[in-house]
């Protein structure tokens, strides 16, 4: 892989294009929260939210998050279903619970200091070789490459690599091409100066290569190539699963549960929720209400359906509001679910498709318990 890497790099004006970029990221880098200073917590937790959601999107989590854990040590000393709820429409919520896990690791067996050597910190939950290169570079300055979508596509439209760039493959030549580049004494600037390139000028349709400040030394816009790059694997289309979501009232209260410890949306909270097929969806969650919770359901009133797209599959939820029929012993449900005040949902984190349900049924409390 060494030896590919510098076969792409043969030729290639390194210390030129490093000047050139760095020069045009000294004037024209953004004003983002998480660059005032380098903390390593502080980055660490800007990186964990970056992942897969657009920085627009994050300043405003990333500035409440940290008015709330403004340290490692508050973090990690926080419980957990308040730190979900610090992430609640983030989405993407095991990144919240596996920094949460790697925070308080940090404070217990490093004494609150993130860990400076790529192995070490590479052994911390949720941190991969992006993140790890990324808080290395950024908070220490190690020449440590940091290798996001953003850096992917600038390399190889850059270098013309016409590699599939999502097989580990060919990410591990990218990552050795881009330690190679790497100028002395800057790394964590130079680092920050390729995604910048990406999110700015090389974007992925329609880049602006005529004010790329790298425009005389990219191969691919020699060629004319530059919108052929980069190269990836065709994705399966998300599988759409139908949902029936039950909203069960009683009096000024609203039955709720916690999601498994496990698996996709772990430990948020829901209103309870059950997948449907030929029965329909009325039938399956006022049968599902009976069977877990030994409910019986008087009137029911459809309200609407919720769609939330995931990376690998399609929520789509329809939405019932029922009303018991036997209201006896309805408060002693175990471990399966609670009863909470409407008023006080906004306590719990829930994910984006029932936050949707949560704001509908605050709406709707004063016509529900006043009619």
């Amino acid at each position: 892989m060494e030896r590919i890497a510098e076969q792409y790099l043969s030729q290639f004006p390194v210390e030129r294009f490093s000047q050139q970029l760095l020069d045009w990221y000294d004037q024209n880098k953004r004003d983002l929260p998480w660059r005032k200073d380098r903390d390593p917590y502080k980055i660490w937790v800007s990186e964990i939210m970056l992942q897969q959601t657009q920085v627009d999107t994050v300043i405003p989590y990333y500035q409440r998050f940290m008015a709330r854990f403004p340290t490692l040590t508050e973090l990690a000393e926080a419980e957990e279903e308040e730190v979900l709820k610090y992430w609640e429409g983030l989405g993407y919520y095991s990144r919240a619970r596996h920094l949460h896990q790697a925070v308080k690791e940090v404070q217990e067996r490093y004494g609150g200091e993130v860990p400076q050597d790529r192995k070490t910190i590479s052994k911390l939950k949720g941190v991969g070789d992006y993140t790890a290169g990324a808080i290395l570079s950024i908070a220490y300055d190690l020449p440590e490459p940091a290798v996001d979508g953003n850096v992917l596509r600038v390399l190889s439209r850059l270098l013309l690599i016409d590699q599939e760039v999502d097989s580990v493959r060919t990410r591990r030549l990218f990552e050795g091409i881009a330690l190679r580049l790497i100028p002395e004494g800057r790394a964590g600037d130079f680092n920050q100066a390729l995604m910048e390139l990406g999110a700015l000028v090389c974007t992925p349709k329609a880049p602006q290569c005529l004010t790329c400040p790298v425009w005389d030394v990219c191969r691919a816009f020699q060629e004319g190539k530059q919108q052929e790059l980069p190269l990836k694997s065709r994705k399966k289309n998300p599988k759409t699963v139908h949902l029936v979501a039950g909203v069960v009232t009683f009096e000024d209260r609203v039955l709720i549960r916690r999601r498994p410890e496990h698996g996709l949306l772990a430990k948020m909270y829901e209103f309870p929720t059950v997948e449907w097929h030929e029965q329909g969806p009325l039938e399956t969650i006022c049968r599902h209400l009976q069977q877990t919770y030994q409910l019986k359901i008087g009137q029911a009133e459809q309200w609407s359906s919720v769609q939330h797209t995931f990376s690998h599959l399609i929520w789509d939820v329809t939405v019932y509001r029922l009303s018991l029929l036997e209201a006896n012993d309805t408060f002693v449900l175990g471990d399966l679910g609670r009863w909470e005040r409407i008023d006080a949902l906004d306590q719990f984190p829930f994910p984006v498709s029932h936050q949707k349900i949560r704001k509908e049924l605050q709406k709707k409390k004063n016509s529900l318990f006043n009619a």
